[in-house]
């Protein structure tokens, strides 16, 4: 582990190391890592980025990266989880997510929470923001990848 990180970051991967499976896969995988980077860098409570990891990946399908970051606030994390892909990206709090599957697990959760509103027509506002329209037609494609998500990559996480 890496300073008091609650996550074992011996399993992970530094960014500037990533390898995929293949030539496509390592581009896929590196260009998630920008976009979990610049998801990050882009909150108003990040001050800095200090680490990044890769946890878990299927280039162009999702990418599970762990940070270390210097926050703008004392009531803000030094780590998170940030989640991206062909999916709306999301950061999910260490602390009570150890592991790549529990980051993935509470991101299906928190995703799937909006998919039951938006389907309802319940307020959203109290959820997990989400960067796409809140329609019924982009919470059944959400819907759709996080039954993937849970059937076919969580069972894959570590």
């Amino acid at each position: 582990m890496t300073e008091d990180c609650p996550a074992n970051t011996a399993l992970m991967k530094p960014v500037n190391l990533i390898e995929g499976e293949d030539a496509l896969d390592t581009k896929l995988l590196r260009e998630m890592a920008e976009e979990a980077r610049d998801f990050i860098s882009s909150q108003e409570w990040c001050e800095r980025i200090e680490h990044q990891y890769l946890a878990y990946g299927i280039g162009g399908v999702v990418g599970i990266f762990l940070f270390l970051i210097t926050p703008r606030s004392k009531d803000v994390g030094t780590w998170l989880w940030a989640v991206v892909g062909d999916l709306p990206s999301a950061y999910i709090v260490v602390d009570d997510n150890p592991t790549a599957a529990d980051a993935l697990e509470a991101y299906c959760s928190e995703m799937g929470s909006w998919v039951e509103a938006v389907e309802r027509g319940d307020s959203i506002d109290d959820l997990i923001p989400v960067n796409v329209p809140a329609t019924p037609e982009f919470a059944r494609q959400l819907g759709g990848r996080l039954e993937y998500l849970r059937l076919k990559v969580l069972p894959l996480v570590t």
